[in-house]
């Protein structure tokens, strides 16, 4: 890898194996830009790659150059009002009221490694020669103002990390009404935009549609990324696919209100934008005060969407996610919300969790219910103390019994939120985010603390740090149910309003701090209702969150599809639930449950109790199987074979870093008669060696199961005999190859 900086042609070169990325110092001072895509080789001078001509319609900076227009010119952070009338990356309030700015360049130095964002979640490095940064420092003349466009270039894969932060070096506040963590100015707009969309209960669906004259988005304005649209967007060739083509992958490390959106203009020039959303920002930056936007993420591959995704994956395993629980397997947890809802007693809970450590799980999880007044849900939130009259010996006493069953113990909280009805709110009715005189929404009744206030963080930190202390607590579920309404702050004056929702995820970010860096043995798992905030920020302090509520098995072949464009296999909480299923009543195999949670956390959602000898055997053989292979299914490399999307068939798969062992889960979601024969071809294995299938017996090298495929055909090829396990709806198999010992 490599910065380059070339004075006579006043280009930056950043490249490193994979990539390359040019950028030029225009005559007006502002930065423009040349490529990104596949490395090319670096020279003296790419100025040839800026095309200038005389437009009609164009207004122009220097009279005597008709040809110099900003309108049509790719640029690196992009101003409005002085002759680019796209969209801008920054907007700038004044106190005369003007929003015209002019970052002309400064200065740049290169850094070794990659500096921390205060406050903020990001990609990192642990040793220097992982990666180079370089800081461009832009200035705008009139307002003082200073903006240090930050771009780390990792050593491997097709990754730049990019960053702004905005100085007021001038003797008047302004105010920041756009400020967004990057501009992508592409040459054309031959691609297919493609988006993870949906809503509670199926999230993370695949939408995809080309590029077209005007603006398309996807955003948020509730406070948290959202269920509706993940802060993930791929920009792909036409005739790329899974396994070949050019693409560009982007996602945004936020967790409150963003917006991604690419512009075409009429000359089919892309601007690709991405960052904290302007409609609900409005950052009043003192003098001498400074503004750092989130980290957004870009990849770039020529290989596939696969590699895409396996880039994203890699990155946010091993340098977003961090701690203990980073690169270790997750423990096998059964949860007793299904099992219980909040009709429960600690013997109850005993008794569900003994069944669950006979079967081999190794944690036990208490949802929601166990606080306050908390008998439903209209009571109790705010007041992390827990009911004795559910619990007479407190957590504390509930935990050591856990243990005592030889299991870890884990807590479900929802830090953020109150009821009305509860000692915490009756204290400080003011502690929530209202507007004087409105009224104040609720959502599935609770309200939303008020974050962006240090006092109340303190009070709910000081109330989970005070249990973490006091139980052997191992395990967290941090949710959070509703989204943001009456977002106004009665702490802070008129001219910060515009400040609160960022401000609201910044303190999150610091509760997740403090709770992370205290007590860093708990597994911390995030959750809102689901995948309502299942978004990079969040893989930062918990590496794992519930990817929706949706827990059908169905319905997760394309809910986790989806999530696994941008988010690895370890961040996927997956559990196994009772049949019929608590959010669509569907009945599904308990082979087939599994088989879909396998890849993902794994966990049980159910009272074990309730089922029959017969289905406790399979649940035991179950979890012995992925206790052997959790390893290779949550930290190996995984690969989408058929799209749940596209057909009645889905598959994936993960190979092991040593291409020694491979695991296929394939899935027929409606059963057939006198159907094709059917066939896998697998993905990452060694074509020389020799696998051996589980399913079969059978002996295949890599190079066979590659290329002429995995047989997957069964008896709904034909006529299915009546003297043979009768086949269903929603059949699966889990196909174990593994290599023959030489």
């Amino acid at each position: 890898m490599n910065i380059i900086y070339h004075p006579s042609s006043k280009i930056f070169h950043l490249y490193n194996d994979s990539i390359s990325y040019l950028m030029i110092i225009l005559r007006n001072g502002h930065l423009g830009q040349l490529y990104f895509g596949k490395r090319i080789r670096d020279k003296e001078d790419f100025s040839y790659l800026l095309e200038t001509c005389e437009r009609p319609m164009t207004s122009c900076i220097y009279e005597d150059d008709k040809s110099f227009s900003l309108e049509h010119i790719r640029q690196e952070y992009p101003v409005f009002g002085t002759t680019d009338y796209r969209q801008p990356a920054v907007e700038i309030l004044q106190e005369n009221g003007s929003r015209i700015s002019d970052f002309k360049y400064c200065s740049f130095c290169v850094t070794a490694g990659k500096p921390a964002l205060n406050g903020l979640p990001a990609t990192y490095t642990e040793n220097d020669d992982e990666a180079l940064t370089l800081c461009i420092t832009l200035k705008d003349e009139v307002t003082s103002v200073h903006a240090e466009l930050l771009y780390t270039i990792f050593a491997k894969g097709g990754i730049l990390a990019r960053s702004v932060r905005l100085f007021n070096n001038g003797t008047q506040p302004v105010h920041l009404r756009r400020a967004m963590s990057l501009c992508l100015d592409l040459p054309d707009c031959n691609y297919v935009w493609q988006q993870l969309s949906g809503c509670w209960a199926r999230e993370c669906h695949i939408h995809t549609r080309s590029l077209a004259p005007g603006i398309q988005a996807i955003g948020s304005m509730r406070g948290n990324s959202s269920h509706e649209h993940n802060p993930f967007l791929a920009l792909k060739r036409p005739a790329a696919d899974e396994h070949q083509g050019e693409a560009i992958g982007l996602s945004l490390i936020y967790s409150g209100c963003y917006r991604i959106q690419a512009e075409t203009d009429a000359h089919d020039t892309v601007r690709l934008l991405a960052g904290i959303d302007p409609f609900t920002f409005d950052w009043k930056l003192d003098c001498k005060e400074s503004f750092q936007t989130p980290e957004a993420v870009l990849v770039y591959t020529d290989r596939g969407l696969n590699h895409l995704s396996q880039t994203f994956h890699k990155l946010y395993q091993k340098r977003l996610a961090r701690g203990y629980w980073r690169d270790r397997p997750r423990p096998i947890l059964n949860n007793n919300w299904e099992a219980t809802y909040f009709d429960f007693t600690e013997d109850r809970l005993i008794e569900i969790a003994a069944k669950a450590k006979e079967c081999g799980v190794e944690l036990f999880v208490l949802d929601d219910g166990w606080f306050g007044a908390r008998n439903n849900d209209k009571a109790g939130l705010g007041d992390w103390k827990p009911n004795k009259d559910r619990l007479p010996n407190g957590i504390t006493g509930l935990a050591n019994r856990i243990e005592a069953l030889g299991m870890k113990f884990g807590l479900w909280f929802e830090p953020e939120m109150t009821n009305k009805d509860s000692d915490f709110y009756r204290q400080r009715p003011d502690w929530i985010l209202s507007a004087p005189q409105r009224t104040t929404s609720h959502g599935r009744n609770q309200y939303v603390l008020d974050f962006s206030r240090t006092e109340v963080v303190d009070a709910i930190y000081e109330q989970m740090a005070s249990l973490f202390k006091e139980a052997k607590i191992s395990y967290v579920k941090w949710d959070m149910n509703r989204s943001i309404t009456e977002c106004y702050s009665s702490a802070w004056p008129s001219d910060r309003q515009g400040e609160i929702y960022h401000r609201y995820i910044l303190g999150v970010y610091d509760l997740y701090d403090r709770l992370t860096t205290e007590f860093p043995h708990i597994l911390f798992e995030s959750c809102a209702s689901g995948g309502g905030r299942f978004d990079p920020g969040m893989l930062y302090y918990a590496p794992q969150g519930w990817v929706s509520d949706n827990s059908d098995a169905i319905e997760r072949l394309k809910i986790q599809y989806g999530t696994s464009m941008c988010y690895p296999i370890s961040s996927m909480g997956t559990h196994v639930s009772v049949s019929p299923n608590h959010q669509v009543f569907r009945c599904t195999p308990l082979h087939t449950r599994a088989n879909v949670a396998y890849f993902g956390t794994f966990g049980y959602e159910l009272d074990l109790n309730k089922l029959t000898a017969e289905e406790t055997e399979e649940v035991k053989e179950q979890i012995r199987f992925m206790k052997q292979y959790r390893a290779i299914l949550q930290f190996g490399t995984f690969y989408r074979l058929k799209s749940p999307f596209e057909q009645n068939e889905a598959a994936w798969m993960t190979v092991s870093a040593d291409q020694k062992t491979a695991l296929v889960g394939w899935y027929r979601i409606l059963n057939c008669v006198n159907d094709r024969y059917t066939r896998l071809h697998l993905k990452g294995l060694n074509p020389d060696f020799l696998y051996r299938n589980s399913q079969t017996g059978m002996c295949h090298f890599g190079d066979e199961l590659m290329y002429a495929g995995l047989i997957t055909s069964d008896e709904t090829a034909g006529q299915v005999p009546s003297d043979i396990t009768p086949y269903t709806d929603f059949e699966s198999r889990i196909y174990v190859l593994e290599v023959i010992p030489s």
